[in-house]
Parts: C-alpha cells; sequence; structure tokens
C-alpha cells in the first residue's frame, strides 16, 4: 500500500503546542477517512484543507468596545501606532513592536525595558499634538490614543485605522491595568495580557512585603521654576500605595497632581521626599539653600532622595510601575533609584 501523503509544513498558527497536536490530528483523520483512502486524494486537498483552517484561524475578526467607541478589526493587528508611553509598555509587556509612537521626538524619555522589549519604532511626533500626516504613511491597522489628549483628534485618527481612546494621562495604578487588558484584548493576545498583570501583581506584592510599615512617602516633580507633587490619586502615588506606602494629599478634593509651594509642602512634611528632576538646576536645587528648607522632617533625617522623573512620572504602565516599586524599596532600603541616561 502506497502511504498516505503528509503535509510536512505546519501553518504559523498551529505552531504553539496545543495547536500542533490539533494540526496534526485533523491530518491524520483525513488520512483515514474514506475518502482519502478510496480516491487518494491529491496531497495538496489535504493541505489545503488545513490552509483553510489556519487562514480562518488567523484572520478571525476582534471587536471591542473602549467605553467610547467600538472598533472592529478584521484580523490582529500587524501595523500599531500607539500615542502614549503607557501603551507602549502595554505593547512591550507582550512582545508586540508597534511601526510608530509618539515620543516626543526624545525616545530616552521611554522607560529602558520598555525600548529593550519593543526595539525601533517610528516617531509620530509629540504626544501632545502627534503628526497625523506621518501617521498615515504608517497604514496603521490599529491606533491606540490618550482619551485625554486625543479626543478631539479620534475623527482623523479613526478614519486612518480602528482607533482605541484610552485613559493614561492622570489615570491611576488600578485604571492602567484596565487599559492594559483591553489593549491585551486588541492585539489577540488576552491571555498573554492577564498572564503578564498577574506576574506584574505578584512583583508589587513582593515588594509591599519588604516595605517598613506606617511609613509616609511623597513624590514630586521639579521644573526650573515649579515643584509638582503626585498625590494618592497620581499614577505614582497609587503605585506607592499599592506597595504598602502612605502618600499624603495636598488637601481634600486634590487633583492627582498639585503644583505646591515650599511652604506647602512643609506643612505635608513627609518622612521620604523623592524628587524627579525634569531639568537641572530645577526649584528644589534653589528651594535647598534656603533656611526653611532645612526645617523639613526629610530633609534634618535625610530621607530625600531622587528618582528618575520620566520613569515615575510620563511613563505610566506595567514595567513603569515595577520600576516605581523597585526604585521606592531600594530607596528606603538605603541605596539608590534608577536614574535614566
Amino acid at each position: 500500500m502506497i502511504p498516505s501523503p503528509r503535509c510536512e509544513i505546519v501553518p504559523a498558527v498551529f505552531q504553539a503546542p496545543f495547536l500542533a497536536r490539533l494540526f496534526f490530528t485533523i491530518q491524520l483523520l483525513l488520512e483515514r477517512t474514506f475518502a482519502v483512502r478510496a480516491f487518494r486524494l491529491p496531497h495538496l486537498l489535504a493541505c489545503g484543507l488545513l490552509t483553510l483552517l489556519a487562514s480562518a484561524a488567523q484572520a478571525a475578526p476582534i471587536d471591542i468596545d473602549d467605553g467610547q467607541h467600538k472598533a472592529h478589526l478584521p484580523d490582529t493587528p500587524k501595523r500599531v501606532v500607539v500615542l502614549e508611553f503607557s501603551f507602549l509598555d502595554g505593547l512591550a509587556s507582550v512582545g508586540v513592536t508597534p511601526v510608530g509612537a509618539a515620543d516626543d521626538g526624545d525616545a530616552n524619555r521611554v522607560l529602558p525595558k520598555v525600548r529593550k522589549a519593543v526595539g525601533e519604532w517610528q516617531s509620530v511626533g509629540l504626544r501632545s499634538q502627534p503628526n497625523i500626516e506621518v501617521i498615515a504613511r504608517l497604514k496603521p491597522d490599529l491606533i491606540i490614543a490618550d482619551l485625554g489628549r486625543h479626543q478631539a483628534l479620534y475623527n482623523d485618527l479613526a478614519s486612518l485605522a480602528p482607533t482605541l481612546m484610552l485613559p493614561s494621562r492622570g489615570e491611576d495604578y488600578q485604571g492602567s491595568l484596565k487599559s492594559a487588558e483591553l489593549i491585551g484584548v486588541a492585539l489577540g493576545k488576552g491571555p498573554e495580557m492577564q498572564a503578564r498583570i498577574a506576574e506584574n501583581r505578584q512583583h508589587l506584592k513582593t515588594v509591599a512585603d519588604q516595605i517598613p510599615a506606617n511609613t509616609n512617602v511623597l513624590f514630586g516633580v521639579a521644573r526650573e521654576d515649579s515643584f509638582s507633587i503626585h498625590g494618592p490619586h497620581s499614577y505614582a502615588g497609587s503605585v506607592l500605595q499599592a506597595i504598602g506606602l502612605k502618600v499624603p494629599e495636598v488637601r481634600k478634593d486634590a487633583a492627582p497632581t498639585e503644583f505646591v509651594s515650599l511652604e506647602q509642602l512643609l506643612a505635608l512634611d513627609p518622612n521620604w521626599l523623592l524628587v524627579g528632576h525634569y531639568r537641572r538646576p530645577s526649584i528644589v536645587d534653589s528651594w535647598s539653600k534656603q533656611p526653611l528648607w532645612q526645617v523639613l522632617g526629610a530633609v534634618r533625617n535625610k530621607q530625600v532622595a531622587e528618582v528618575d522623573g520620566d520613569s515615575w512620572a510620563r511613563n505610566r504602565g506595567i514595567m513603569a510601575s515595577e520600576q516605581i516599586a523597585d526604585d521606592a524599596l531600594a530607596v528606603l532600603k538605603g541605596g539608590k533609584a534608577v536614574l535614566n541616561p
């Protein structure tokens, strides 16, 4: 008896172990059918049936509702453009490289771990004002934009590709995880994202188990002429709370971030003051020369430390939260935070 021919090449969609087993099971069943044995269906017919199955699996459409709009993706997106650092973090968390990203024209603002994970991308300009023409030239099949920054651009963006509008700027830690879940679904990587989020929660729990109880920590960003504190409802503040730290609030019902004077900072008087300098010399450099600065408990106790402003304030996301948690623990243990070059 002449053996039935076998399809030697497994379509890419069946490379996962479970799907690979399914592929060869289907092939075996085809070989043993009456039709194959009796009429010697050509090798290409068996392979063709399997290829159709593979194509159908690969072309499975994705429908997603971001709470503002509904997006239909006819296939798993392969040319993704993201307009916020947190969304770039989301792609990196499941091993997806975008074709374009709004990076303010400075890739060094992006968390180093994220840059390493995603590789190179085409800059599409500022996060606050992405370049629509550049985005169009990239021919995206999915755009992920910030609900706060880009709502007015939705129609322009949606005319280019299915567009998700997710909160990023002003979002807290738990909210960012919800956005990450939707990004995972949109990328066809829902289970992978769920696993990564579970890993993230465990990472923060491990850090929390090492944090001293009742420790009061305040993070702020220093520019040349201003200092903004990131309270408990900010991204960095909510991550600090997630690892068991107490984060003071400038006043009841305060915004996530608030500009404060040196006198207002003194009234908050945190145990630890963590400062991210956007530019040097900063206002904190000036304050440090004033007598009132020496009244701060954190200054007297040598508990003022520098952290990376980009990592802590601009890079919201799964990897960013882990960097914040690791930095905070390192500082509280007498070490130093990671400062990006």
